[in-house]
């Protein structure tokens, strides 16, 4: 019966322990952190009068002059939006949401009038709708 005792009295005195280590290693300061702030930059091109020819070059621009000094999450991403869901179609990935502007590749997709860039990097941000039209069509 006396080793039980003790080896409950050492398992108490091990659990009092660990409570307090716990406890200390808590209330520790953790440090300054940083503010971070949500920047949600507006996308400039392609505008509502745009037509983009599947297969061509176009640039997607959006304005940077409001941007925080801390950016939550500075990467960009730039996807095809058609009838108002975001499609499976990236059309630049990686880059630096503070460039404001990038070239893409209009990826082979159905003609239509209901498609918008998203900007996505804090946020998503979309461009106003626009036009793509078949490759032939001469734009």
């Amino acid at each position: 019966m006396l080793h039980f005792m003790n080896f409950t009295l050492f398992t108490n005195f091990i659990g009092l322990l660990l409570a307090l280590f716990s406890v200390t290693v808590n209330a520790l300061p953790i440090g300054e952190l940083h503010m971070r702030d949500v920047f949600v930059p507006p996308v400039t091109s392609p505008t509502a009068d745009a037509v983009w020819a599947v297969g061509s070059v176009q640039t997607v621009t959006w304005n940077t002059t409001d941007a925080p000094e801390q950016i939550t999450n500075p990467i960009g991403r730039i996807m095809l939006r058609k009838g108002g869901l975001t499609t499976n179609n990236t059309l630049a990935d990686g880059f630096d949401i503070l460039l404001g502007t990038i070239n893409v590749t209009v990826p082979d997709v159905e003609p239509g009038d209901d498609y918008e860039i998203v900007l996505f990097g804090d946020s998503g941000n979309f461009s106003p709708v626009f036009e793509i039209v078949a490759a032939d069509n001469g734009y």
